[in-house]
């Protein structure tokens, strides 16, 4: 039955049979009414794994009129053409688009909307942090496991009972890594008190995770606490040093991205 009506209101009472975006509406869909002077451009995943860019208006908020644009693909010659469909006295309204380091996004962004500054969002300069740290965890964590197994094969090798370590919060170490994902997504003032302790004997097993977790931290705060150009170019600049001397090839990396970014990331 609801089928049966969904298909009646679709060709005989909705106006989907006259819709001017209904022949590519498959491949793109603009909306121009709803363009602001403050864009942001991403991808998503939105069905079967298939990448779209969405554009939106941030005035809205999210809620209705937020959506600009959505198009299959992120191949940037594609969206430029879409894109530009949009009549350019409207693109030239655009003050601020807000991206992320993809260089296609730059390339579509610069060439769409001439007169925007283009801004990388802190969500994406801290995710590369956020990840360099888990990829730190995880490698200790693969270790355990493998350090577990070895311990298994022997102990039936020598008919002897196999028996973990457990430690003072219950965790052996093989689950205290696995345990302790969402512990270093969260500051430490909004740990729970389990939290506390697993974060505690994270650390004191595990130092370079404590380096990499303050790394982390410290980079949300020049974004939380700089609102001057200059002042922040100077702390991002104490932090690369910080990761120079860590040694960390994930945060070098992270670090390097930073400074082939760094004028559209101080905006």
């Amino acid at each position: 039955m609801v089928i049966v009506f969904s298909g009646l209101y679709k060709n005989n009472l909705s106006d989907f049979k006259t819709w001017p975006q209904r022949s590519h509406a498959k491949k793109w869909l603009l909306f121009p009414q709803n363009i602001g002077k403050y864009l942001s451009i991403d991808e998503t995943s939105l069905s079967d794994g298939e990448l779209y860019t969405i554009l939106t208006n941030k005035a809205s908020k999210g809620k209705k009129g937020s959506i600009v644009a959505i198009i299959a693909g992120t191949k940037a010659e594609t969206l430029i053409d879409v894109l530009q469909k949009i009549h350019v006295n409207l693109r030239k309204k655009v003050r601020e688009i807000t991206l992320d380091m993809a260089a296609n996004m730059e390339l579509i962004a610069k060439r769409t909307f001439p007169n925007a500054t283009r801004v990388t969002d802190r969500f994406h300069v801290q995710k590369l942090a956020t990840e360099a740290l888990q990829e730190i965890r995880i490698k200790h964590r693969w270790e355990a496991l493998d350090a577990e197994n070895d311990a298994i094969e022997l102990a039936k090798k020598t008919d002897t009972e196999y028996v973990p370590i457990v430690l003072s919060n219950g965790d052996t170490i093989k689950q205290l890594l696995a345990r302790s994902r969402y512990v270093l997504y969260k500051k430490e003032k909004d740990w729970t008190e389990n939290q506390k302790q697993r974060a505690t004997l994270l650390f004191d097993l595990y130092p370079d995770i404590k380096q990499a977790y303050d790394l982390t931290m410290s980079l949300s705060h020049i974004f939380e606490n700089t609102n001057d150009k200059l002042y922040g170019l100077t702390r991002l600049a104490k932090w690369h040093e910080k990761v120079r001397q860590a040694g960390f090839k994930s945060f070098n990396t992270v670090a390097r991205s930073i400074q082939n970014h760094y004028k559209t990331i101080v905006n």
